[in-house]
């Protein structure tokens, strides 16, 4: 009453964070995620709970918000080069997932007797899966840099994308002439087009300019409400433009994801999304109506099972006709197996138009929200059917508080050797390590190795990187060791960074972004190797001296000459020719290399140099 008196009732944003703060641990220490936790205690407080809250939709169109700035956050960690990469996966897997799992959905409604549009806007409906759901689970898992996690995602991704079809697939479908106050239908694709183009524009060319001003102003909560502005802003503009707010957001994270402020904008907006998302599952368990359980369980039941087991079956065979292992796309079928949040959006506009009645519209809400529960029961499913592939974490000691003068990411076998002349000299290392075989088999050797992912600044702060005075990244994946050379350079600028090179390409491009010192993870070794075929052959030591010599400078050379003119750049300055010995000079001047000869020479990306 108190609380009333003066304006504002705070017992709803009391029972909104106590039923959280009280359900979360529970469900996630007993194994069962912080997903089902929410959805558990969203019905507790719900109209079917105890009846704190009475409008759920309510609460779901500011949690909303949640699921924008996760696909914000996702977009920041996707290069557009990256995204490229990814095109196979999202409009080859992505598109037939959606068009065979949609097309079968609705094969089976027709054939209980549903009509043509019923059975259509359900299928289109049920072939979407939940973003918030689905990446909420391989974040706590830590797979969303795994196989199944980047093709789930890109699944995802086209799923996304696929609500403006299906929206305005469901406006054709409407009876009646459309509404002649909507203007026409050429004008809302250039309304669409154009608020594409309008947060491409601002994104490539306004936004880094901006962040740069307020980043001299020295205000932190002035750089946090610009993050908000951006993410809420890329929002409104495809909602106007009548696309998805989510699209919006991950479209303007992908074009922050090569900014200078990108780890910033991450760090300042994962807060409100973690807080946002978790109210947004709370409304999802707010929304599930139990008297339309109650009263019609056997066809709920039979919806979820039915469409659960479809879109299973047919993500798995898609998965698998794409190439993919056996335990990936098992993954990957049950984890999308369930509805989405846009599904509720489309059933909802369905409903506007006269395509679904009331009821109806109850019942697929009902059955999609149970498969939304039922889904952070998957990872304890795959455990008992793929065993042999969960990580045991048992006698592993995770990276919190280290503060060594040498950071060490990677401990294979490069990063053995590398860790031996520091050791020896008596320098403090911290090494970190993502394997827990390796960090066991290590430990038996009498390695301290800690478990950490070395791409995540959380981990490397842990770690000690802002002690550190070098911090040497000694992983074998061109892509981590960007992805760490990024963060370091970007959050931890005074250590000397050393990175091990995966190829020549990798080389240049790690000259180019500057690092303190590179090496290639086998050209020390190739040097010594070459040189040992010398004295095999009979050449004098300082013969042998003198022409590695020449081996270095000239592939030093060639680097310069390279960062300028590209991968095939100096190409004459290589050794093609052979000669009667290794003493005698050559007798013409080396040729410049053809394209096929550049493969053997290790200057193509499909035989690198390493």
């Amino acid at each position: 009453m108190a609380a009333e008196a003066h304006g504002f009732d705070l017992v709803p944003a009391v029972a909104l964070l106590g039923a959280g703060v009280v359900a979360v641990p529970i469900f996630r220490s007993i194994g069962l995620g912080s997903v089902l936790g929410y959805l558990v205690a969203g019905i507790a407080i719900g109209p079917f709970g105890v009846g704190l809250f009475q409008e759920p939709q309510a609460i779901l169109n500011v949690a909303e918000l949640g699921v924008v700035m996760l696909l914000f956050i996702i977009g920041l960690e996707l290069k557009p080069s990256r995204l490229w990469t990814l095109r196979r996966d999202i409009f080859g897997l992505g598109l037939a997932q959606v068009l065979i799992c949609g097309g079968l959905v609705m094969i089976v409604a027709l054939i209980a007797g549903f009509g043509f549009k019923v059975a259509a806007v359900a299928a289109m409906g049920l072939a979407l899966s939940s973003t918030a759901v689905v990446m909420q689970i391989l974040e706590e898992h830590g797979e969303t840099t795994e196989p199944h996690g980047q093709k789930t995602f890109s699944i995802l991704l086209l799923q996304d994308l696929a609500i403006v079809p299906f929206l305005a697939a469901v406006a054709f479908l409407a009876p009646g002439a459309a509404d002649p106050e909507s203007g026409p239908r050429w004008l809302e694709f250039v309304t669409a087009a154009g608020a594409i183009v309008a947060v491409v524009a601002v994104g490539r060319w306004l936004l880094n300019p901006m962040f740069r001003i307020l980043a001299t102003s020295g205000a932190r909560e002035i750089m946090t409400a610009a993050a908000l502005l951006v993410v809420l802003g890329a929002a409104l503009t495809m909602q106007v433009g009548g696309l998805s707010m989510a699209l919006g957001a991950f479209l303007a994270g992908v074009l922050l994801s090569e900014s200078t402020f990108r780890h910033q904008l991450e760090a300042d907006i994962e807060p409100f999304r973690g807080l946002l998302l978790g109210l947004f599952f709370l409304g999802v368990g707010m929304s599930l109506d139990l008297s339309v359980i109650a009263a019609r369980w056997p066809i709920v039941v039979a919806v979820v099972v039915a469409f659960m087991v479809i879109k299973s079956a047919a993500i798995y065979g898609v998965a698998r006709v794409f190439g993919n292992r056996h335990q990936d796309s098992l993954r990957i079928a049950l984890l999308l197996a369930q509805g989405g949040e846009f599904a509720f959006v489309l059933f909802s506009t369905a409903s506007g138009l006269f395509l679904l009645d009331g009821q109806t519209v109850a019942i697929l809400n009902a059955a999609v929200i149970v498969s939304m529960a039922l889904t952070p029961l998957v990872p304890l499913t795959l455990k008992r059917l793929l065993p042999a592939d969960q990580k045991s974490f048992e006698g592993i000691e995770m990276a919190d508080g280290l503060r060594g003068t040498a950071l060490l990411i990677g401990f294979g076998r490069f990063g053995q050797m590398v860790s031996q002349p520091l050791l020896a000299r008596g320098i403090d290392v911290s090494i970190i390590d993502n394997d827990t075989d390796m960090i066991r088999a290590a430990a038996r050797f009498g390695f301290k190795i800690y478990y950490g992912d070395g791409t995540r600044l959380d981990v490397l702060r842990a770690a000690g990187a802002e002690n550190a005075k070098i911090i040497a990244v000694c992983v074998d994946q061109r892509d981590v060791a960007d992805r760490i050379v990024e963060i370091v350079q970007a959050e931890f600028p005074v250590a000397k960074l050393l990175v091990r090179s995966y190829d020549r390409g990798h080389t240049l491009h790690l000259l180019n972004v500057g690092v303190d010192y590179e090496v290639r993870e086998t050209f020390e070794s190739a040097v010594a190797f070459g040189a040992a075929a010398l004295r095999q052959l009979g050449v004098p030591e300082e013969d042998v001296a003198e022409l590695m010599a020449g081996v270095r400078e000239r592939d030093a050379e060639r680097l310069k000459v390279q960062q300028v003119e590209g991968i095939f750049g100096g190409r004459g300055i290589l050794k093609t020719e052979p000669t009667p010995t290794p003493l005698t000079p050559p007798r013409r001047e080396s040729q410049p290399l053809s394209e096929e000869t550049a493969v053997v020479a290790g200057d193509s990306e499909e035989a690198p140099d390493r």
